[in-house]
Order: structure tokens, then C-alpha cells, then sequence
């Protein structure tokens, strides 16, 4: 309504409605309708008997019934539109048919309207790639925020006229699949993969990925993406497996891939090396016990350990400390500080390992905190990054003490076989015995936990690939430095650096079957005269894009003839992350220079959350570098993280992952609990998951529809980290996308009478009356805001003032002032009037398609047109200064003075009670005669929206004054219309009620203890309900002094 309107002479924002207020105005809109049909009748036909009672009921019950587009429309047919509108908005009616159609016509390809994707364009490219799905998964939210502002920068680009390829594609994400299928596999037949082997594993695993792996597209196209889905991708298709191939042994062959025996995460569960961002760490406050998979029992952790070394030929003792007492038995030394004065006896000395023939040396290393501890630290190289670096710099042994599978190796006695958290009890127990336990103490840790298992990560030394980064990772640094390279927001440019200064060199090896067998072959020589080479000497591997190219390059290195040499394939796959990084040109047929490559490579932007900065985006920029010269893209925007709406981290161990289909379709409180006890969460967790269900969606989650979902994700995407969603706002929207169907209904019965626009003659009539100019203002103004927004990737600014036009422009002021236009004014109003409808409504559609594209392609292809110029929205050109130049600031400035006195009009007839059917007599007066003027011009505008018939004349007796600016005020007759006796009962009783609410707040806010023990969000909403209550209080004491007056 009028009153909530803030637009200023610069448009400021206006506060977003509630969607109680969504869901009321929309209801209002449908009166406002049935009152313009009862209009109509009323000028064509002749007075007829009041609608009978059953038929009313009869459109209640319809309206609140979903309804549904049933008309017969083949796949990819165009939608039928004559069909008249539903009363009602229904996501399901608006969203059908649109997508195939969209698809069939061509919209979506870069070649649509053009000869050739070579073909210039005098108003430039966009290319960008979708960050693949894997093609395990099925769409969590962040994927449908990520989704939500990737189409909008799409099809604001080709709303622009630009040719656009938003390139689709499913990555094949190696662990994350093999698990799935290994899974399956066992369930239904119980077997391994060992058991049936590589070549038909892989089989198995093609199949389900033909199985299951559309399901994912399926529902980016639910969300209404625009990819062109002829373009689509996947990471083991022949056309990238050749250029993952060939990077490798580019790669491999410039010396920027090698092979090398270091530390690597290693998960025990899965038997292979894992990647850093598939590592979660798990935050311990002390001692907890952890369910481990493999393990009956639960595992204890978070307690340092301290146990004693015995010096040899000594009776002294070393006091070293561990959370990982098992590791003990990889111990090949004790570090002091070199400065430690306690331990400078000891130095060069050795202990005795308690269970096994090992002298283990005390050495000194500056790593060494004296103060913490004991200031003793034994010392395990092959099982932890710290004393890698340590066993590196004094070249001590790395003694490896687990198998693949985490069990005990090496002569360790009782130990040797066990399990290694078994042993790790185990080994507590017989230190007890021995004497050399100390004590246990809780201590606050990380535990690394494999995201895919479940299982504690390892840290295992492992021979395997690496790609050097140093040298890349400088030149990553640089092209950002010298702004080749944008990365928005800049506040991760902070990260990009400190990650990449940082770097170390990428394992790449991963000991799966499903992915891309890395390329490399180990040499053996069948010559004598050659001696025999190891697996960690990279001198005896070579690469090849076939077995025969290698057998070739590995006879040319030794000098011996081809029918001397044996290769072995490694058996590992490379890391998921290593296609991925090369996705922006792979897709495009590199290495081949294809004419796709010449078109679409480098792209423009890369969109993605910023969680992956390191572990994709610099990646895909190392490789482009490398290998082709030339940055993949060249912007970066980084989007913030969704969370729940207490703002925790949306995980499935917590349960409180939102399925977006589910917000679009709507789901059951019932039926959301169902999808918790299926999803394997440990019962504590089940139970607060359960809970947390009910308080948030205890009626469910309502059927919302894909754009108010699309629109919600981008209103909260400031360019900040997280997005506390609450489904509440999505639900606003969905309200919102109600008021956008019934105001343009509404609209639609003005534009009857056989009007049509004609584009040709677009031109203003010279006719508009100042709030037909003002709408116009208001048009020009928000197409500038939602171009220049989506342009800076500030979709907040975007989003507000498309709501802002829709709500409080076109809904709340200018369909309200045209009601008495229509209702009597003369055909040349009408007709201008029409016209600037018809734009506010067809501009209005096309600055909000990007966001909404479903229900402004239905609402469009309804507008009244003598031709159809542009046959779908997502292909007219999107709004912009030019085709609005009406911007006219004091014609705004105006209509705000206007709005303050309807608003302050509308105000004192609330706190009188006055229904909207009652009208008032308003007197405005002013000191100055330039306002009188203004009022008088906006009169009809002003008594519109008022409920009021305004004058400019003395006021008679009986007014309320009503001040609205120090120059103007308002006399409000009421004479007649109230009785003042019964009134200020009313308010008496009114009052006291409200000043006990104040006397209550200021009670609990002046308690000593309120600022700490209230949380911030109780005591903002405090703030504002005591500041409202003050004003509430204030209004109340004029009206009743007012009233008093009047008896």
C-alpha cells in the first residue's frame, strides 16, 4: 500500500513486504479486479440482479484448488496462451510447457539469430561453464543458488544481444561414484570390485551412470537454466578423456608432472589418496568418542597422551606427548629446542623404543616450542606433516607402520596385524605395564574425517604423480596483481594470494578404477646390461598418448631396441580436480584448434562459490596458462555459502540439508521426516534433526514454484559469505509472483477494448498527465538500477528494484490512480494511459525475466501487440537507459510530497477506524503557493489513493490537523463520520494497553544485565518495537486530544 512506500526523488529502496502483507495485497488486487469487471458491465450492459450466493462459493472453492495446464502441447510445441488466466498464480500451470519450447526453438545455443558462432558481433560474447555436478549427486541449494545467478548473468547477457554459451556438463567424480557403485554392488550381489574385476567393475559403473546420471540435468532444468544442452559434457567422454590425456603427458613431459614418495591424505576405508577439500575436520572440544567405520566400539579422541622414553645406558627419562599414542611405533627420534637448557645433556644421546630394536637419537630443531608440554617431541616422518619437515631437514628414516588398510606392519610383536585404533588401546596398555604411562589429559583438536568414508584420514606415505605449482601458482599471483585477472568480491584476492604463496605441489594420484587411468608406464629393460629401476625413480616412467608412443620413448631413452622393453600401466586414476581444471578448453576439443575453441576460448567469467577459489578456479588457471597461454576466463565471482536459517552450515550429518525440489514442489512436515530416517544419520542426530524440522517447517514446506525460489536465492546474494536461508522469504516471493499475476490480469481488462501496441509508434503522445511521466520515471530509474546491478554482479540491488517497480510503483500507486482514469476519464486519457501501461507492464517483464523467466514468459506472451517482434522474452532485449530516457527527478520529487500527504491521510483515518468505502474530506494547506499548486495537480492521484476528496479551501469546523511537513498541513473532517464519545473509549482502552507493552520494555531493557544476556537479534527487535510503540502512543494522544475538541 502507499503508506509503505519509500521512493524518494533518488528511488531509495524500499523496505521489503512481509508476506502476510504479500498474501493480503494479492487478495486486494483480486477485488480491485472483480470491481473493474463489475465496471465494465456496468458502462455496456444494463443494470442486472446481484450475483446469486452458490456461485461465490463455488469460485472460492476453485481458487483454492492448484491448478494446472492441462491443454494437449506436444514436447517443445509453443504454450498455449488464449487459454484464459487462472484466478489464481499457480507454479505449476505458469511453469508448464516453457522449457521444451525455450529448448526447441534454439534460444539457448550462441548460434541463435546468427549465421556462425564466428560470426562477429558488434556487441561482444559471453562464454561461461557450468562448475559440473557430480554425476553421483542430486541438487542441493547450493547448487541452486549457484544455478540461480549463473542463468541470470546468461540471459541478461543474451537479453543484451550478445552471442552467449552457457555450457552445461556432469563431472565424473571418482570416489564419490565408486563408492556409490561398490555400494550397489554388494547389495545386490554381494561382491567386491576385486572380485569381479577392473574391466568389469567399470562396466558396472557406466551402467548405472546411464542409469541415474540424467537425473541431475534434469532438475538444472527444472530450475529453468538456460544451457545449451547440445553442448553438454561429461568428464569421461573420448573428446576430454584425449585432452586429459594429452595434458599429462605435455605435462609430464616439460618436468611439471613427476612422481615423488611423500605424505598424502589416505583414507583407509577407501584405499586411496584423497584430496584436501575431501578432507572435513572435525572440531573436538576434548575427550569424545567417535564411531569409526570398521570399529564395533567407539574410538576415543581429543586426550594428549604423555608416556616416557628411558635414555639409554641411563636411568633417565624423556617425557614426550602424542594424540596418537599408535604412531609411537614409527618413532625415529626426539626433538628438543636448541636452546633448551634442560635437555643439553641429552643432545646426541639416544632412547630405547620400548617395543622394538630401535635407538631412537634426541636431536635439536628451532620447530621446538620449549614452553609447551614437556618441550620434548617425539618425532614420526612417515605419519605426520610436522615431522615430515623434520625428517627432511635431518635426514632421518621414514618408517611406514600402516598398510593400506590401516593395520600395524613392520616387527612390532602382538602389535604387528592388529588394526591401528585397536592398537592404539593396545599399546596404552602395555606402556601401563612397563611403567612408562604418565598421564592422559583432555585436549582440544581437529580431527581430519574423509567426507566420502567417514573414516579418520591418515597421513600415509605414498609414491605418487605431482604437478609442480610453484612457478604457476607465482604467475597465478601475478595476472590477479596486474588485474589480467578480476576476482569479485576483491576480498578474495586476500585468499587467492595466501593460498598460492602457500602452495605446495598437487598429488593427482588417486588409487580408484572409475576416472582417468593416468597415462604413465614403468620401464622394465630386458637387457642385463641395463640395470633394473625402482618405482620411485622417475627416470623409469615414461608417459604416452598410447601405449606404443611410450614403449617408443622409453626405447629412445635407454638406447635399446622396442622389443626389449616392458611397460606396466599405474593402476591409479588422476584426481577428479585435474579434467576439471582443464573443463573451460577440454569441452571445446582441445588439443585440436577447433573452430569452438577459436570461439569460446578463453571465456568470460567463471562463476562459483568460494570454497573452491583453490581447489578448481586456480587450478583451471594453472592449466590454461600452461597449456594454451591464455587465461580460461576472465573474471572471477565468488558467491556466498547457503545455511540454514539459524545460519549453520547445510550438512547432511545434521540434517538440515533443503532439497530445492522440495521448495519448489512443496513437501510434507511428514514426508521431510521420512527423508531423514533414509538418510542413515546417527540417531542423537536424527532426533535434533526431527526437532529442528518441526520448529522451522511445522506446516511443511509450501509449494513456492521455481522463480520464487530463483528470485529469493539472488535477493540474498549481497556479495558477502553466507546466506542464511529461511524458506519464509522464499515463501514472500511466491506471495510476490501472486501480486505480479493478479496486478497484470488486472491490467490486462485496461488494455481491453481492442487495444493493441504498436511497437512502431512507441512514441509519448505529448498527452500524459504528470503520474503517466512519473511512471515513466520510475521505469527508467529501475531499468538503470537492474542493468547496472546485474553488470557489477550486485543482484541485490537488481532484485530490489524490480520489487520496488512492481509493488510499490506500479501495484501500490499507478494501478490505483488509473482506477477513476478508466472509470471516467476521456478516450485520449484512456488511450494514454493504455499506452504507458502497456510499457510499465512489458518493461517491467522483461527487467525481471532474467531472475523470474517462467512467469514473465506467460505474462509476456499475453501482453496485447500488434506484432510480435521478439517471439520469447529471453530473447527481447533487456531494458536500458536508452529505450527509457524519461528519468525525471522532480516530477519525482513531487509525487513523494503527494505520497507523505496520502500516507499521513491514510494514517489518521486507520487510527479513526474509517473504512476504505467511507471517503473523507481532506483540506490541505500550505504557507507556500508552488504546494498548493503541486496538490492541485496531484489532486485525483492524492483523493485516489486517500480514500479522500481533497480541496484546497479553508476547512470547516470539526477537522482533526494533521501535520505532514513544517509546510503543510491536512484538515480532516470528521463531523459526522465518528462519534467522538464511543472513539475515545476505544482509544482510551487502546492506550492503556500500549503504554503497559512500553512500561514493560523499558522494565526489561533498563535491567543491569540485559546488553550480555540477551541475544542481539531480541534486543534489535526490542529497539524497534518500543521506538514503534512510542509513535503508536504519540498518534493515539492527538487523535483523542482531536476528539476532545469535537464534543
Amino acid at each position: 500500500m502507499v503508506e509503505t512506500a519509500a521512493n524518494g526523488a533518488e528511488g531509495e529502496a524500499a523496505k521489503p513486504k512481509t508476506a502476510k502483507q504479500l498474501e493480503k495485497e494479492a487478495k486486494k488486487l483480486a477485488k480491485l479486479e472483480k470491481f473493474k469487471q463489475k465496471l465494465d458491465k456496468k458502462e455496456t450492459t444494463a443494470p442486472t440482479k446481484p450475483k446469486e450466493k452458490p456461485e461465490k462459493v463455488e469460485k472460492k472453492l476453485e481458487s483454492k484448488q492448484a491448478v494446472l495446464y492441462t491443454i494437449n502441447t506436444l514436447e517443445g510445441e509453443k504454450k498455449d496462451v488464449n487459454c484464459p488466466m487462472p484466478d489464481a498464480y499457480s507454479p505449476r500451470f505458469v511453469e508448464a510447457a516453457w522449457y521444451s519450447w525455450w529448448r526447441n526453438e534454439g534460444f539457448f545455443k550462441p548460434e541463435y539469430g546468427r549465421k556462425s558462432i564466428n560470426e562477429t558481433n558488434p556487441k561482444g560474447t559471453f562464454v561461461m561453464v557450468i562448475p559440473p555436478p557430480n554425476v553421483t549427486g542430486s541438487l542441493h541449494l547450493g547448487h541452486a543458488l549457484t544455478n540461480a545467478i549463473e542463468d541470470v548473468i546468461t540471459r541478461w547477457n543474451r537479453m543484451k544481444g550478445r552471442t552467449t554459451l552457457w555450457n552445461p556438463g556432469c563431472d565424473h567424480a571418482g570416489i564419490a561414484t565408486q563408492v556409490v557403485v561398490e555400494k550397489k554392488l554388494w547389495r545386490n550381489e554381494q561382491k567386491t570390485r576385486h572380485d569381479i574385476g577392473r574391466e568389469k567393475f567399470v562396466e558396472k559403473v557406466w551402467e548405472w551412470k546411464n542409469e541415474k546420471g540424467d537425473r541431475i540435468y534434469e532438475q538444472l532444468r527444472k530450475l529453468g537454466s538456460s544451457f545449451d544442452w547440445d553442448r553438454a559434457c561429461f568428464t569421461m567422454d573420448p573428446k576430454l578423456c584425449r585432452a586429459v590425456t594429452e595434458a599429462f603427458v605435455r605435462l609430464h613431459e616439460s618436468g611439471d608432472i613427476y612422481r615423488s614418495n611423500r605424505l598424502v591424505n589416505w583414507s583407509c576405508t577407501l584405499k586411496s589418496a584423497i584430496s584436501d577439500i575431501e578432507v572435513d575436520k572435525m572440531e573436538l572440544p576434548g575427550r569424545t568418542f567417535l564411531a569409526i567405520p570398521g570399529y564395533k566400539e567407539k574410538v576415543e579422541f581429543g586426550v594428549l597422551v604423555s608416556f616416557a622414553y628411558e635414555i639409554e645406558n641411563s636411568n633417565e627419562k624423556v617425557v614426550v606427548a602424542t594424540t596418537r599414542i599408535e604412531t609411537m611405533l614409527g618413532d625415529v627420534a626426539v626433538a628438543v629446542h636448541p636452546k633448551d637448557a634442560r635437555y643439553s645433556h641429552l643432545i646426541g644421546k639416544y632412547v630405547k623404543h620400548p617395543f622394538c630394536d630401535r635407538k631412537i637419537p634426541i636431536i635439536t630443531d628451532d620447530f621446538v616450542e620449549m614452553e609447551f608440554g614437556t618441550g620434548a617431541v617425539k618425532i614420526t616422518p612417515a605419519h605426520d606433516p610436522n615431522d615430515y619437515e623434520v625428517g627432511k631437514r635431518h635426514d632421518l628414516p621414514f618408517i611406514t607402520i600402516f598398510d593400506d588398510a590401516g593395520n600395524i606392519i613392520g616387527n612390532y610383536g602382538k602389535f604387528t596385524g592388529m588394526k591401528r585404533f585397536d592398537a592404539r588401546k593396545a599399546i596404552l596398555q602395555q606402556l601401563t605395564e612397563r611403567g612408562l604411562y604418565i598421564e592422559t589429559k583432555d585436549n582440544a583438536m581437529v580431527v581430519p574425517i574423509c567426507s566420502r568414508s567417514k573414516d579418520v584420514v591418515e597421513p600415509l606415505m605414498k609414491p605418487q604423480w605431482y604437478v609442480k605449482c610453484d612457478e604457476m601458482a607465482a604467475d597465478a599471483i601475478k595476472v590477479v596483481e596486474n588485474g589480467e585477472l578480476k576476482i569479485i568480491p576483491e576480498q578474495h584476492k586476500r585468499t587467492w594470494n595466501h593460498w598460492l604463496e602457500g602452495i605446495r605441489d598437487w598429488c593427482i594420484s588417486r588409487q580408484l578404477w572409475w576416472g582417468h587411468r593416468i597415462p604413465a608406464y614403468f620401464v622394465s629393460i630386458l637387457d642385463s646390461a641395463v640395470p633394473a629401476g625402482t618405482e620411485n625413480d622417475n627416470n623409469y616412467w615414461v608417459s604416452g598418448r598410447t601405449e606404443a608412443e611410450a614403449k617408443e620413448k622409453a626405447a629412445n631413452r635407454f638406447n635399446v631396441s622396442i622389443d626389449n622393453i616392458k611397460l606396466e600401466q599405474d593402476p591409479d586414476v588422476l584426481d577428479t580436480w585435474f579434467s576439471s581444471g582443464l573443463f573451460p578448453f577440454s569441452i571445446f576439443g582441445w588439443p585440436e584448434e577447433s573452430e569452438e575453441l577459436k570461439a569460446f576460448y578463453p571465456g568470460t567469467l567463471l562463476e562459483t562459490g568460494h570454497d573452491i577459489l583453490f581447489f578448481w578456479v586456480a587450478r583451471m588457471v594453472f592449466l590454461g596458462r600452461k597449456l594454451l597461454g591464455k587465461l580460461p576466463f576472465k573474471e572471477v565471482f565468488l558467491h556466498a555459502m547457503v545455511r540454514d536459517a539459524h545460519g549453520r552450515k547445510m550438512s547432511k550429518s545434521l540434517g538440515n540439508v533443503i532439497d530445492p525440489m522440495d521448495v519448489i514442489h512443496g513437501i510434507s512436515l511428514e514426508d521431510l521426516h521420512k527423508q531423514l530416517l533414509d538418510s542413515n544419520l546417527d540417531p542423537k542426530e536424527l532426533k535434533k534433526a526431527t526437532e529442528g524440522q518441526k520448529q522451522d517447517y511445522p506446516q511443511g514446506i509450501p509449494e513456492c514454484g521455481t522463480d520464487a525460489l530463483r528470485f529469493a536465492l539472488c535477493a540474498y546474494t549481497t556479495q558477502g559469505r553466507d546466506i542464511n536461508l529461511d524458506i519464509l522469504r522464499v515463501q514472500g516471493y511466491r506471495f510476490f509472483c501472486n501480486k505480479l499475476w493478479n496486478a497484470t490480469k488486472f491490467a490486462l481488462m485496461y488494455l481491453g477494448d481492442g487495444f493493441e501496441f504498436d511497437a512502431e509508434s512507441d512514441e509519448l503522445s505529448g498527452n500524459e498527465t504528470e503520474v503517466d511521466l512519473w511512471m515513466l520515471s520510475r521505469l527508467s530509474y529501475a531499468a538503470k538500477v537492474c542493468d547496472e546491478g546485474i553488470a557489477q554482479y550486485d543482484l541485490t540491488a537488481a532484485t530490489t528494484a524490480c520489487y520496488n517497480l512492481w509493488l510499490y510503483d506500479l501495484c501500490d500507486v499507478y494501478l490505483e490512480y488509473l482506477k477513476p482514469v478508466f472509470q471516467g476519464g476521456n478516450k485520449e486519457t484512456k488511450s494514454t494511459a493504455q499506452k504507458v501501461l502497456f510499457k510499465s507492464l512489458d518493461i517491467g517483464l522483461r527487467l525481471l525475466s532474467p531472475f523470474m523467466p517462467f512467469i514473465t514468459e506467460e505474462l509476456y506472451q499475453r501482453l496485447p501487440r500488434k506484432k510480435l517482434i521478439y517471439p520469447s522474452i529471453c530473447v527481447a532485449p533487456y531494458p536500458e537507459e536508452r529505450e527509457c530516457p524519461w528519468r525525471d527527478q522532480g516530477i519525482e520529487a513531487d509525487v513523494d510530497v503527494a505520497q507523505k500527504i496520502i500516507k499521513s491521510i491514510r494514517s489518521a483515518r486507520a487510527t479513526y477506524n474509517l473504512p476504505n468505502k467511507t471517503k473523507t474530506d481532506a483540506f490541505v494547506t500550505s504557507t507556500e503557493d508552488s504546494i498548493k499548486e503541486k496538490v492541485k495537480t496531484y489532486s485525483l492521484l492524492i483523493g485516489t489513493l486517500a480514500y479522500s476528496i481533497i480541496y484546497l479551501d479553508n476547512a470547516p469546523a470539526g477537522c482533526v490537523i494533521i501535520p505532514v511537513t513544517d509546510k503543510i498541513q491536512v484538515h480532516l473532517l470528521l463531523k459526522g463520520l465518528v462519534d467522538p464519545k464511543k472513539e475515545l473509549e476505544k482509544l482510551g482502552k487502546k492506550k492503556g494497553i500500549l503504554t503497559e507493552s512500553i512500561n514493560k520494555l523499558e522494565q526489561a531493557v533498563s535491567a543491569v544485565d540485559y546488553s550480555t544476556k540477551v541475544p542481539a537479534d531480541v534486543q534489535l527487535a526490542n529497539t524497534e518495537k518500543l521506538t514503534s510503540s512510542k509513535g503508536e502512543l504519540e498518534r493515539l494522544v492527538e487523535a483523542m486530544d482531536a476528539l476532545q475538541l469535537m464534543q
